[in-house]
């Protein structure tokens, strides 16, 4: 897939903070990797003691899916995600602009290969389905090392961003599928493609059911159950986290069981979801507001 063409009207002066914003994330991904995951803790430290917007939809996120944790643990979870969250600043960083020799220092760990191995000897892609972690950008990218993988993503505001880091992604990506592109993804699926896949937002889209997350009935887009329908595909877990002192576990899980039920399948792949999040709550995305789409008759959470 070939990079995206530079157009002269991004120079325009309308685009300059916007210039300036890539260039200092470009600054960041230079950073020796233990001062660039300092740097995260510090800007998390900062996050975790400015009230913000965010810090509730993340309190309300952990007491919905924490219920049996006490108040004090509730709430050291929502600091710890907070801190989190600087961390993903510099992570993001460092995979879209980091430079390969950067990267491959990086400690890694993958298990789970032999899972992918056997589908692409069935003649199968694979939807590699996964949540939105913290550090889900960069480690794509250090699976990326592994094995061949191309992603879907949304268009971004700024057309500066969209080209540059569009542009950084095709480095290590096969290819990028915008969130629109059924065909070329399920193409790109059938002629035996590895595509990685988190389905876990609440998109507010018409093709959604409400099925369990943390036992709570979460609106969530059925794309898996029909990517792996049209494209012929297994639709495998990928798991990540970060560890204490540096570097990352990717795992890859056995394929899951889809079985044709739009709402099943669906429902398979959540818990999937949740069991990854039970084991790494701090890493996951809890500023999202999973939950703003409720049943009818039910009432708001945010």
């Amino acid at each position: 897939m070939p990079r995206p063409s530079f157009d002269s009207s991004l120079l325009a002066p309308r685009h300059w903070p916007a210039w300036l914003g890539v260039g200092v994330i470009w600054l960041i991904a230079r950073l020796p990797y233990p001062w660039l995951l300092a740097l995260g803790r510090t800007l998390g430290a900062l996050i975790r003691h400015v009230p913000s917007r965010r810090r509730r939809i993340a309190r309300t996120n952990i007491a919905l899916c924490f219920p049996e944790l006490d108040a004090q643990a509730q709430a050291a979870l929502v600091g710890a995600h907070l801190t989190d969250i600087g961390l993903m600043l510099v992570e993001f960083a460092l995979g879209w602009m980091g430079s390969d020799r950067a990267i491959a220092r990086i400690p890694a760990q993958v298990e789970g290969l032999e899972h992918l191995e056997a589908a692409r000897a069935q003649g199968q892609g694979v939807l590699l389905v996964g949540g939105h972690f913290s550090h889900l950008e960069l480690c794509a990218r250090l699976i990326s090392r592994r094995i061949p993988i191309a992603g879907m993503y949304r268009r971004m505001d700024s057309p500066v961003f969209e080209w540059a880091v569009l542009r950084a992604r095709l480095r290590y990506a096969a290819a990028m599928f915008e969130k629109d592109d059924i065909r070329g993804t399920v193409k790109y699926l059938r002629g035996g493609g590895t595509l990685w896949y988190a389905p876990d937002q609440d998109m507010r889209s018409k093709e959604s059911v409400f099925v369990p997350f943390f036992g709570i009935p979460a609106a969530t887009i059925t794309a898996t159950h029909h990517l792996a329908r049209m494209g012929n595909a297994q639709v495998i877990p990928f798991f990540h986290r970060r560890l204490p002192e540096g570097g990352y576990v990717m795992r890859l899980g056995a394929p899951l069981r889809m079985e044709g039920d739009v709402a099943a399948d669906t429902a398979r792949v959540n818990a999937g979801i949740e069991q990854m999040v039970r084991a790494a709550p701090a890493q996951y995305l809890w500023v999202h507001k999973r939950f703003k789409t409720r049943p009818p008759g039910q009432p708001e959470v945010y």
